[in-house]
């Protein structure tokens, strides 16, 4: 797909005449890069007995501190994505749109031994409203992973005053599809009593989110940005023969708020966290792995 890279199309001016919140909307403060720490949950099959698995046995529950780098890219014009006519002989139909957005690149470490954990390149997407579907404006965040597999989310922006509104996140594995006996009461076992990350209390592990709301306790939140997004229902997540046999990342949802801080002498500086659950299904459950951090933009 070609970028325009001289003038923005729509309004025949130089694209740097726009400002960075025509361009982005809502994901104009994102650019830069963040780092900060968090706490990620997952539950993975233990088949094997090669360590760190200590198989065979249905799963492991694998806890870690984070320490997080987030780094940010404006792209560098528009993307033209064309419309077309509603029917053959229509007069009626979706003009063309620009889409705007960034780059980013996303590394996770053990807070502990600094292993790497995760890294995963991708971009967000700021898409205008659209007659053809029918559709508000929205914000897409596209990713890779190096586990082979790709996801497509979408979902809203929006603005509040004041701090986040940080709910609930609930890390019990759940039948799917749903059976007609419980799971053992065994496969809760490593839930309630596990070996605990440093920083990380028994409550963050049936609520992670217990982790954002603990960061940001006591501090004067002046306004929020909220990234809402999910593959459902107009996303997904593709995998690998192997990960859909073994470990089926079958769908995301994750929430990003980006909050302005006030410090002690009035001046802010720009936080963003996030909560993320994929959920991985196999023995015929749904694991939620769940990953929470807290970022200062640098």
């Amino acid at each position: 797909m070609a970028f325009a890279t001289a003038y923005h199309t729509r309004l025949g001016v130089p694209l740097t005449d726009l400002s960075k919140e025509d361009r982005l909307g809502l994901l104009a403060d994102l650019p830069g890069t963040w780092v900060g720490s968090g706490f990620t949950l997952i539950s993975l099959p233990d088949f094997d007995s090669k360590p760190p698995s200590d198989g065979p046995k249905p799963f492991r529950l694998k806890l870690n501190a984070t320490i997080e780098t987030l780094q940010s890219t404006p792209i560098g014009g528009d993307v033209p994505n064309r419309g077309s006519l509603t029917g053959l002989g229509s007069t009626t139909g979706q003009p063309d749109i620009n889409l705007h957005g960034l780059t980013y690149l996303q590394r996770v470490s053990d807070a502990v031994t600094k292993e790497a954990l995760h890294i995963e390149p991708g971009i967000w997407v700021n898409v205008p409203e659209t007659v053809v579907p029918a559709a508000p404006a929205s914000v897409v965040r596209l990713g890779t992973i190096p586990h082979a597999d790709a996801l497509l989310a979408q979902g809203t922006a929006f603005n509040v005053a004041g701090g986040p509104k940080i709910n609930v996140v609930d890390s019990t594995p759940t039948f799917n599809p749903p059976q007609p006996n419980p799971i053992p009461p065994e496969y809760f076992d490593p839930f309630k009593n596990p070996p605990l990350p440093p920083g990380i209390d028994l409550a963050s592990v049936k609520n992670p989110n217990h982790v954002l709301e603990a960061a940001i306790l006591g501090q004067e939140i002046t306004n929020t940005v909220v990234l809402e997004i999910s593959t459902d229902p107009d996303g997904g997540i593709k995998n690998i023969p192997f990960v859909v046999k073994n470990a089926n990342a079958t769908s995301l949802d994750a929430i990003f708020w980006i909050e302005t801080v006030k410090q002690k002498d009035d001046s802010t500086l720009l936080q963003l966290q996030y909560t993320q659950t994929v959920i991985l299904n196999f023995l015929g459950i749904d694991w939620p792995h769940i990953s929470v951090a807290t970022l200062i933009k640098q």
